[in-house]
């Protein structure tokens, strides 16, 4: 049968186009507004979602709602639990963005370690003296901290040890086998590899969990010389600790995908400082990514509404209600 899918931010034509192939409808949200959304997703089988909230009440305004689809891997925007509760499964796209956030990952590495924007700004400048004072470092031979090891930080460090570089993992799991079967070295506690590290890249999922995980402790363990490089959420980090260490010069830049609020605000200090370098949650916006995405999305709010299992279930006891309910519909 026919169901709306409501799409709450645009995502690419090709995961479109595999929804309306399935014979559904497909709608896009337009506003985010909560009274306005409220309105429209009550109608919806299915909600896609890139970073807008779904929680409790959204899902109580949609009763025929059977799948709610994430576009990415983090679904710290989605009540989980609301979910459960309510028998609807969510999915995600784990992978489907990680070589593009793994190139972003380096790009910011690569900015910071060759100086790029203060030496861009002083050749707009005619500065000839930059050149003396630049502070740089080769990456070859240098330590990568991976501080998490999902598919994007397997792919990152794939990418650090072509360029030349000792990689070392930290995960939440004391003994993760997939760091030894992609030949990095595991590092059992986090302090050792802040400490180590010359480049530290956080690739962890949002939440209670990782809140502030890197925070005034965990930068003070850093080198003076270390970058920190961050594609993941921005509550990883204490923001305001981090601009305590910048300001202080205890660490030496920062790479930034994610913030603690986003947008960022235009108030936040973290724009003042020349050592860091910042981008608008884009590290997983390339063509290629967005495209991959959306399909790997739109192919499983489409077996999710055919009554099959979805290839990445979030909250996979709720899959036998949610396909008896479905069979019964």
């Amino acid at each position: 049968m026919s169901s709306l899918c409501l799409i709450l931010q645009r995502i690419h034509d090709a995961g479109v186009e595999h929804l309306l192939a399935a014979g559904h409808e497909v709608r896009l949200a337009t506003s985010l507004e909560p009274g306005a959304l409220l309105a429209e997703i009550a109608p919806a089988r299915a909600v896609l979602t890139r970073d807008a909230r779904v929680d409790g009440p959204l899902m109580d305004a949609a009763p025929d709602l059977k799948v709610i689809g994430v576009h990415g891997a983090g679904v710290d925007n989605v009540d989980i639990a609301a979910a459960t509760a309510r028998g609807i499964p969510v999915v995600n796209t784990p992978g489907a963005n990680a070589r593009s956030v793994a190139e972003h990952a380096l790009a910011l590495a690569f900015h910071l370690a060759k100086a790029l924007g203060p030496g861009e700004r002083a050749a707009r400048a005619s500065d000839g003296s930059f050149k003396y004072r630049a502070r740089m470092i080769e990456l070859d031979g240098a330590v990568f901290g991976l501080v998490g090891f999902g598919a994007i930080g397997r792919e990152t460090g794939r990418l650090a040890r072509a360029l030349g570089m000792e990689v070392i993992v930290w995960t939440r799991r004391p003994d993760d086998p997939a760091v030894a079967a992609a030949g990095f070295t595991h590092v059992a506690d986090l302090n050792e590899l802040l400490a180590r590290a010359d480049i530290v890249s956080l690739h962890l999922p949002g939440g209670a969990q990782t809140r502030h995980l890197i925070g005034a402790p965990e930068l003070a363990r850093m080198k003076d010389t270390a970058y920190l490089i961050n594609t993941a959420r921005g509550t990883i980090i204490d923001e305001a600790a981090l601009v305590e260490a910048l300001r202080e010069g205890r660490i030496a830049g920062a790479g930034l995908d994610v913030f603690e609020t986003e947008p960022m605000p235009p108030s936040s200090p973290l724009i003042g400082f020349d050592n860091v370098v910042l981008s608008p949650h884009v590290g997983g916006s390339t063509q290629a990514a967005l495209r991959r995405t959306a399909v790997a999305l739109a192919e499983q709010v489409n077996d999710v509404l055919a009554g099959r299992r979805p290839a990445h279930l979030v909250n996979p006891e709720v899959w036998p209600i949610a396909a008896i309910a479905e069979a019964g519909a």
